[in-house]
C-alpha cells in the first residue's frame, strides 16, 4: 500500500499575482488531502473518493471528466497527464481529503498532488519537487482548463511557510520557457505560533472562474491592473517577508488590508469575502484578506483576540473555521 498526502494553503500576501510572475507569501495547513493505492486482486484500475464516487477504468475515455463522479475527474486527469494505460495498470486509487473544497485553499490541488505522488512511486518516477510541481500546473491547466497561478501545486509539494518569486511564470508563456520558481521557506524565522485565523464564507468557487474577469483585464494591458498587479500587489510580499521575520505583525496586517484594498477595487473579492473582511477588522483582527483568488472561498485574519474576532465571524454567518499551522509538503509513504 503507498499512501500520499499533501496539503491546502492559505495566500498571505500578494496573491493572486503567482499567476502574473509576481511573488507571494504563503502559507500551508495541518488539513491535508490523502491517495491511498492498493494492488487489487483483479485486472482492473478502479478509482474511489471519499464522497461515495466508485468508477472501474476499463479504457482510455473513461479518464475523461464525468457528469456522474465529478470528484474523481481530479485523479483522472492526473492518470491521463501522466501517460497511465488503464488496460496495464492495475490498481486501486482511493482519495479523501480533510480540506475544504472549492474554497479558495487549494484542495483540488493537493487532492491532485496526493495522486500524482501516489502514481509515481507506484510507476517508479523520481522527480524534485520543482519538476513535480511544473507536472501537476500543466496538468491542471492543460487538462481540467483550470485558469490559475504557481502557488497552490508549489505549496502542495514543499508544504511550510514560503515566500515564492514566480516572475518570467504565466499563462501566457510556453511551458518549456518558463523558469523555475524561487522557494524561500521562511518557517523556522518567523516567531511561533503565527496569529492567524481563517474562516470559510461557504460560498463556494472555482479558482478560474474568479480569476477570469480581471486575468483579461490584465491581458488586454488594462492600465490599472498592469499597474496594480504588476508592481504594487508583489511589492507587498517583499515587504512582507521582512516584516515576518522581524515579528512585525502590525505591518504584516497593514499589508493585507493593502492586499485586499486591491482586490475589493477590482471587483475581485466578493460580497461574502467583503463582509467577513468587514466584520473581522471590527472585531479585534487588525488585518483581514481573501485567502485565494476571491468570488467567495475563505478569508484569512490576523488576530491576537482569536476567540472575539471567530465569534464574530460566526454569527456573521462564517462556515468553517480553520487555525492555520504550517505543514510539510507532499509527502509519500
Amino acid at each position: 500500500m503507498i499512501v500520499a498526502t499533501a496539503p491546502g494553503r492559505c495566500g498571505v500576501l500578494g496573491n493572486p499575482t503567482d499567476m502574473y510572475g509576481g511573488s507571494v507569501i504563503s502559507c500551508s495547513l495541518s488539513e491535508r488531502a490523502t491517495c491511498t493505492l492498493s494492488d487489487t486482486d483483479s485486472a482492473a484500475l478502479i478509482l474511489e473518493a471519499d464522497n461515495g464516487e466508485r468508477q472501474v477504468i476499463a479504457s482510455p475515455a473513461d479518464l475523461e471528466p464525468s457528469e456522474e463522479f465529478p470528484r474523481l475527474d481530479l485523479a483522472k486527469a492526473v492518470l491521463k497527464g501522466m501517460g497511465i494505460d488503464p488496460g496495464e495498470a492495475h490498481f486501486h486509487l482511493t482519495t479523501s481529503t480533510e480540506i475544504p473544497m472549492q474554497a479558495g485553499l487549494a484542495g483540488s490541488t493537493a487532492l491532485m498532488a496526493a495522486v500524482y505522488g501516489a502514481v509515481s512511486k507506484k510507476i517508479g518516477r523520481v522527480e524534485h519537487k520543482h519538476a513535480i510541481a511544473a507536472a501537476i500546473r500543466k496538468i491542471e491547466y492543460e487538462i481540467l482548463g483550470v485558469i490559475c497561478g504557481f502557488q497552490d501545486q508549489h505549496m502542495a509539494v514543499f508544504g511550510g511557510l514560503n515566500y515564492m518569486d514566480f516572475r518570467d511564470k504565466g499563462s501566457h508563456i510556453a511551458m518549456d520557457e518558463q523558469p523555475y520558481a524561487t522557494v524561500e521557506p521562511l518557517l523556522d524565522l518567523v516567531p511561533q505560533p503565527l496569529p492567524f485565523v481563517l474562516a470559510h464564507t461557504g460560498v463556494k468557487h472555482h479558482s478560474g472562474a474568479a480569476h477570469k474577469p480581471v486575468r483579461q483585464r490584465w491581458l488586454d494591458n488594462d492600465p490599472e491592473v498592469r499597474k496594480l498587479y504588476d508592481a504594487f500587489v508583489p511589492k507587498l510580499a517583499r515587504s512582507g517577508k521582512q516584516a515576518l521575520m522581524a515579528g512585525d505583525w502590525e505591518t504584516i496586517a497593514a499589508l493585507m488590508n493593502q492586499n485586499q484594498e486591491v482586490q475589493f477595487r477590482l471587483g475581485a473579492s466578493g460580497a461574502a469575502v467583503d463582509k467577513l473582511v468587514e466584520v473581522a477588522l471590527a472585531n479585534g483582527a487588525l488585518g483581514a484578506k481573501l485567502a485565494g483568488a476571491g468570488q467567495g472561498g475563505t478569508v484569512l485574519c490576523l488576530t491576537f483576540e482569536p476567540e472575539r474576532t471567530i465569534a464574530a465571524l460566526k454569527d456573521a454567518g462564517a462556515g468553517r473555521i480553520i487555525r492555520p499551522v504550517p505543514s510539510e509538503g507532499l509527502t509519500v509513504n
